[in-house]
C-alpha cells in the first residue's frame, strides 16, 4: 500500500512545476533533459499507481509494477539536478534550505521509493500474490440434490 503515496508524490512534482509556470510560458521554451525528468516524474507515479492497483487484486505483476515505477521514481530524482544543470550537492542545500514543501516531497519520494522497491522483490510478496484461496466444489450431476426432505 506504499505504492499509492509513492505515486501522489511523484505526480505532484510535475504538477506543481506546471501550476508554477507563468501562462505566457511555454513547455517547448523547455530544455530537453527537464522535459525528460518532468516525463521521468509523471511515468513513475503512473507506473506506481498501476502497480498498486493490481497488487489490490492480488496480480504478480503488480510487483513488478511496483518496483519498475520505484526505479523510474529514483532515477527521475537522482537526474533532476543534471537535468537543471546544478552540481547534486548545491542543488540539495538548495533544496533543503529553501525547499519547502517540494523538499519535503522530494525526500518522501526517496524513501518511500527505496521502501516499495525492497518490498515489492521480497519473497514473501510474490509469495502472497501467487496464494489463490481453494474453491468449494461445484456439485452438478445426480448427486448434486438430495431426495430427502429434512
Amino acid at each position: 500500500m506504499l505504492g499509492l503515496p509513492a505515486a501522489v508524490a511523484a505526480g505532484y512534482v510535475p504538477v506543481k512545476i506546471f501550476l508554477d509556470m507563468p501562462a505566457e510560458f511555454s513547455l517547448g521554451a523547455l530544455p530537453g533533459w527537464v522535459l525528460t525528468d518532468l516525463a521521468g516524474y509523471l511515468v513513475a507515479g503512473l507506473v506506481l499507481l498501476l502497480g498498486s492497483l493490481a497488487t489490490l487484486f492480488r496480480a504478480t505483476a503488480g510487483a513488478v509494477l511496483l518496483g519498475l515505477g520505484a526505479l523510474l521514481a529514483v532515477g527521475a530524482l537522482l537526474t533532476e539536478p543534471l537535468s537543471v544543470g546544478v552540481p547534486p550537492a548545491r542543488f540539495a542545500d538548495a533544496m533543503f534550505t529553501h525547499g519547502g514543501f517540494a523538499m519535503v516531497d522530494r525526500v518522501g519520494l526517496a524513501a518511500l521509493s527505496v521502501l516499495v522497491l525492497v518490498l515489492a522483490f521480497l519473497p514473501p510478496t510474490f509469495r502472497y500474490l501467487r496464494y489463490r484461496t481453494p474453491t468449494l466444489p461445484v456439485l452438478s450431476g445426480q448427486g448434486a440434490y438430495s431426495s430427502r426432505s429434512w
